[in-house]
């Protein structure tokens, strides 16, 4: 059950504040390698994309933009790099050739498995001393924690659209 905002105090609340802005200090610099090879880096975007396209298949750049919550042309500029680099392909629609769709080649599924193993056994070394329940529990809240953030932004998004 919730806790009423008068009872959360503002103590708390900057403890809160200030853990998230280390944790998100410590995300970026997790990004840069996990454990034991540099080369196993990969910037944010080009992760959570690439995660996107493996997990939910070929796609056009609007629905990736709008599963992700950023927009269309946030997408075509992160997208670039990752098919110069031969991560993500690029092939027409199937039922419209005018439309793009995108999908993971092989070579970006080879590289997110690297990084993907190399960021899961950071996390493995990191919480070696926690219990699996302590694990489960970090992982649930965290989540939660992250879609309450989507939540929010998703409604503010929407009341200054409303209020242009």
């Amino acid at each position: 059950m919730p806790i009423p905002p008068s009872e959360i105090t503002t103590d708390l609340l900057e403890r809160l504040q200030h853990e998230v802005a280390l944790f998100a200090r410590r995300a970026e610099q997790t990004r840069l390698g996990g454990v034991g090879k540099a080369r196993n880096s990969m910037d944010r975007a080009a992760y959570l994309l690439l995660h996107r396209l493996d997990n939910e298949g070929p796609m056009g750049v609007k629905a990736l933009a709008e599963g992700m919550g950023i927009d269309s042309s946030t997408v075509t500029r992160q997208v670039a790099p990752l098919v110069d680099s031969g991560l993500v392909k690029r092939t027409s629609h199937p039922e419209d050739g005018r439309a793009v769709v995108l999908a993971l080649s092989p070579r970006g599924r080879s590289r997110l498995e690297e990084v993907r193993s190399s960021r899961q056994r950071l996390m493995e070394v990191v919480t070696e001393d926690w219990t699996p329940e302590e694990r489960e529990s970090f992982t649930d809240l965290l989540g939660r924690f992250n879609s309450a953030l989507a939540q929010y932004h998703s409604s503010v998004t929407q009341g200054d659209e409303q209020n242009s």
